[in-house]
């Protein structure tokens, strides 16, 4: 395995998520680091569902999004950057927390978001990792997630 990759398309994104629309917010990997970090692209348009009522007045994507947006690039940093075997058909990836979470820009219509996610540590069974959503250079969110892999 190569210790870097570059560009995973949606359909083999699809193949490791389960998520589906409207809850699939990574649109393509744009490069792996293997076990230490993840660049992913999401495109940001006013036909997300979540724009009708997030605000009628001024579209905003929600922080809530951003957060599952970061945590499903950390499922697939997890599946692209690490050397174990995952099975999604018996085993699921939770969100089992979010730490130092921030809000600084608005994320709106048009925008295209760069996400980067770092491994940070795994205890116990539970993995830490920094994300960060980047519009136009500028950071937008940030947090600290932790996750966890049942059966």
């Amino acid at each position: 395995n190569k210790k870097n990759m570059k560009n995973i398309n949606i359909e083999e994104i699809k193949t490791i998520l389960p998520h589906r629309y409207p809850f699939l917010l990574i649109d393509k990997v744009i490069e792996v680091k293997k076990g230490e970090e993840i660049k992913a692209l999401k495109n940001v348009t006013y036909n997300e569902p979540f724009f009708q009522g997030h605000f009628t007045n001024k579209s905003i994507m929600p922080g809530v999004m951003i957060i599952e947006a970061f945590a499903q690039a950390t499922a697939l940093l997890g599946a692209y950057g690490f050397e174990e075997k995952r099975s999604s058909e018996s085993e699921l990836y939770y969100l089992v927390g979010i730490d130092k979470a921030r809000f600084r820009k608005s994320i709106v219509p048009g925008d295209q978001i760069i996400i980067n996610v770092k491994f940070l540590a795994n205890k116990k069974g539970i993995w830490k990792f920094a994300a960060t959503a980047f519009v136009d250079s500028n950071e937008a969110a940030s947090a600290e997630l932790l996750t966890t892999i049942k059966d």
